[in-house]
């Protein structure tokens, strides 16, 4: 690496891992730390979870899965132009929702209601809480052991009562600094990945109309510049474009942004990112406005559309039937669950017991909370 290797994550100066394990051969930390999230049940479960429409409703939305890897793609260029480690980038971007429960963030919303008395639910947490303990793929350790750094990556926020209780890697919250520089530009390169797909998805349900993207800027520039230049391309080719242009043109401020920003402070190692009063990946001021407009318009737009609001109705009755199902009588779940739920129980009491239902239920894909529900609540479902 050149340029703006000093702070920049490396095996160097990786801050390790919980339990030590012996150097990889032939590949760094941080791939081993990737190829143990590609190889994890979480991360196959993501091809089934909602991104914003119900995997069912068509082949072609967006689920968990692919949204990922679309933040991968665009992370890791962002990564390598920047100069960045781009392996660790990858590992953020595909673990970053591996604790997201089915139905999308009306699952999540729905759990975390249901978890009020017990310590709340955050699919961020839950995503922690998956490469820290519940994946259970190796003998000499639960969960991934992956690095501090991929670690720190995947906590993008958290609650200061819930930082004190996850030791180092809760630490940053606490003294107010800052993660490191992948961990920084993922959090935006999914920014740009859900803002740019789910205009995609949302034309293409017919819940947004290319009338309404106009009266925003940031769709408006790129859609203009289009049709000027294409005037006889179908309206899909058109779409298809404008969203590219989307991505690209946030990817190319992030990236002249971050490369002014980080030239300016000059950090010298990647202690000296994390001693920041602010992060060193950021938007220019005009991105920003625009990014926010958009957001703001999917919010009351797509996100509250009555069609989407009936699919998470619906899916929050899902959530809310099963907690209270499973809750009040653990034996209704399957045996690895019922036992995480007694141990977690004797040490724990109700709000173990809580957690333990909670992690089985935001580990559904969503057709699996469906049937679940069907086999908990129909009588004609005796299985």
């Amino acid at each position: 690496m050149t340029g703006y290797a000093a702070c920049a994550a490396s095996d160097a100066n990786s801050r390790g891992r919980r339990h030590p394990e012996p150097p990889p051969s032939h590949r760094s930390e941080f791939q081993r730390d990737r190829d143990r999230i590609i190889h994890s049940a979480a991360f196959r479960r993501l091809e089934y979870k909602t991104q914003v429409f119900v995997n069912h409703e068509g082949d072609l939305f967006r689920t968990r899965l692919t949204h990922s890897i679309e933040v991968a793609q665009i992370a890791r260029t962002i990564a390598r132009a920047l100069q960045l480690n781009e392996d660790l980038t990858e590992t953020i971007a595909l673990a970053h929702d591996l604790g997201h429960t089915p139905f999308g963030h009306a699952g999540q919303d729905a759990l975390n209601a249901c978890m009020k008395d017990y310590g709340g639910f955050e699919h961020n947490l839950q995503s922690l809480r998956v490469v820290d303990e519940l994946e259970e793929r190796y003998a000499e350790f639960r969960g991934l052991n992956l690095t501090f750094e991929a670690r720190e990556g995947i906590l993008k926020h958290c609650s200061l009562p819930q930082a004190r209780l996850l030791g180092e890697i809760g630490e940053r919250f606490l003294n107010r600094r800052q993660p490191g520089l992948e961990a920084q530009l993922t959090n935006l390169a999914d920014e740009i990945a859900y803002n740019s797909h789910d205009v995609d998805d949302g034309l293409r349900a017919g819940l947004i109309t290319l009338e309404q993207l106009n009266a925003i800027d940031l769709f408006r520039e790129q859609y203009e510049e289009v049709r000027r230049r294409y005037p006889q391309l179908p309206e899909r080719r058109s779409i298809h474009e404008v969203v590219r242009r989307l991505i690209n043109c946030q990817a190319v401020d992030l990236i002249e942004t971050s490369r002014a920003r980080l030239d300016a402070a000059a950090p010298a190692d990647i202690e000296a990112v994390r001693a920041q009063p602010e992060p060193l990946v950021a938007f220019s001021d005009g991105m920003r406005e625009k990014n926010l407009e958009l957001k703001r318009f999917l919010r009351s737009q797509l996100y509250r559309h009555y069609r989407v609001h009936r699919m998470t109705a619906k899916a929050t009755r899902v959530i809310q039937a099963l907690f209270t199902a499973f809750f009040d009588d653990v034996r209704l779940m399957p045996q690895e669950a019922q036992h995480a739920s007694a141990e977690l129980a004797d040490r724990q009491g109700e709000a173990g017991r809580a957690r333990a239902v909670a992690d089985y239920i935001a580990g559904m894909t969503d057709r699996f909370a469906i049937a679940e529900y069907e086999r908990v609540y129909n009588p004609k479902e005796l299985t």
